[in-house]
């Protein structure tokens, strides 16, 4: 199947950008292995343990992250800027007022800077007792793992200029209530930034489970159906003209099934239409509940001998999240899935704000707005009980923000338009339906219910 981004790529032949990725993005495994056990070698990292400790604890933990980050920085001659915003916070898991400090890289793009990409990661680790802010918690795999993902895009991409601006999160506090999450997404609506796509990574270095299967061919990605920031109007009007599972970061998640597909030598992506794990969550949530979208990148088997459990044997089992546990060769592959995702986003313009009309006539209607940095817009067309978009587009290289498709019945599709940019790149589809854009739901230019 090929969606927008795989038809940005017909002047190539799949062979030719396979071996392109392997050379364009360098991800180091030593460097990923060598930032875990660093990270590991805090000893623990749980957000209730000490601050101020330079070897020992959170605190010492984000001060190596911005450390790391400022060397970064320095390697692409500034092109970062180095922020650690922070809120004291107290809650269900928070005893007392607590420092919530994450680090975070800003890689401002030259062109349209408040339009962002998002890539993080939490930081903190626990043990059994979520509480237990003493104990070795070494959290190689939570979330270790994710978090030297950051920083190994980091690394990479900071050698590239791209129009939008990328930003690489290290979060504390989501064992204890996804609040490093909020405080991100608190620091992207204070500085205005328009996000159009957040990549949380959460648990991505095994391949093996605690029952014996492995599997290092696939990495699930987590996306909401119906969304959060929904109205009851934008709710009602979903239920009547459809959208449930055309959420932004649904069509998010199609786009990235496909892109991993363009790579050979990658991993393929298991899409899971859920927001998390059964009865769990992670720190795409706080974006989601604001209406940004976002999707959770975890391992295809999760391996709970080594994750959430305090160091011990038993019965002749180990248990801890330890580095020992992990496979650093899946976790590379798994960074650079993000590495290709970041690039593409950060290339191409925003996708569009579609709206179909079809009611009690025989063409379908759709319009959209023009898109900052679009140069051609595609169209997307899918019978409703079909999961993914089709193979061929309805119409490509279109320079109009409307077009009108005779003989074709709305009430039996579901419609989408993605935009491209000078060289053909294009973005995720954005679907025309109530509350479909990829923005909060109540932004202004939304339609509201009813208008679609």
């Amino acid at each position: 199947m090929k969606t927008p981004f795989a038809l940005a790529l017909l002047l190539t032949t799949s062979a030719a950008f396979a071996q392109e990725t392997d050379t364009a993005f360098p991800v180091a495994e030593d460097r990923l292995r060598g930032d875990v056990e660093t990270l590991v070698a805090f000893g623990t990292r749980h957000t209730l343990s000490s601050q101020d400790d330079p070897r020992r604890g959170i605190g010492a933990a984000v001060d190596w992250s911005l450390a790391e980050m400022r060397r970064i920085a320095a390697a692409c001659g500034g092109c970062l800027e180095i922020v650690a915003p922070e809120q004291t916070l107290e809650g269900a898991r928070l005893p007392g007022p607590t420092r919530i400090r994450n680090a975070v890289a800003i890689q401002r793009g030259f062109e349209r800077p408040d339009e962002v990409v998002i890539v993080q990661a939490h930081i903190d680790s626990r043990v059994s007792d979520v509480m237990n802010a003493d104990a070795d918690a070494p959290g190689a795999n939570d979330n270790a793992s994710g978090s030297a993902l950051v920083l190994e895009a980091a690394r990479v991409l900071s050698q590239r200029r791209y129009p939008v601006t990328i930003v690489y999160a290290l979060l504390s506090g989501e064992e204890q209530g996804l609040y490093g999450g909020r405080v991100l997404a608190d620091t992207a609506a204070s500085r205005g930034w328009q996000v159009k796509a957040v990549l949380n990574n959460d648990i991505v270095g095994n391949s093996c489970g605690s029952d014996g299967l492995c599997d290092a061919a696939h990495v699930r990605v987590f996306s909401e159906g119906q969304r959060a920031d929904l109205s009851p109007a934008l709710r009602a009007a979903q239920r009547r003209d459809g959208g449930e599972n055309d959420s932004p970061s649904r069509n998010l998640s199609r786009w990235l099934a496909e892109l991993a597909a363009e790579d050979a030598s990658g991993l393929a992506v298991r899409q899971i239409w859920r927001t998390d794990r059964m009865g769990r969550g992670g720190d795409q949530i706080p974006f989601q509940e604001r209406g940004i979208p976002a999707i959770r990148f975890s391992v295809a088997v999760e391996d709970y001998n080594h994750q959430h459990q305090d160091l011990r044997v038993e019965e002749g089992i180990r248990f801890g999240d330890t580095v020992e546990a992990m496979d650093f060769a899946y976790l590379a592959r798994v960074t650079r899935l993000n590495v290709r995702a970041l690039d593409a986003l950060a290339r191409t313009p925003a996708p569009p704000a579609p709206t179909a009309t079809a009611a009690v006539q025989t063409f379908t209607a759709l319009s959209w707005q023009p898109v900052p940095g679009a140069r051609s817009y595609t169209v997307w067309q899918r019978r409703t009980d079909e999961p993914n978009w089709p193979r061929q587009p309805v119409r490509a290289g279109l320079t109009a923000t409307q077009l009108r498709l005779d003989g074709v019945r709305g009430d039996d599709w579901l419609f989408g338009v993605s935009a491209c940019d000078a060289a053909g790149q294009c973005s995720p589809v954005a679907s025309a339906v109530p509350a479909g854009a990829f923005r909060p739901a109540e932004a202004p230019g939304q339609p509201r219910a009813g208008e679609q």
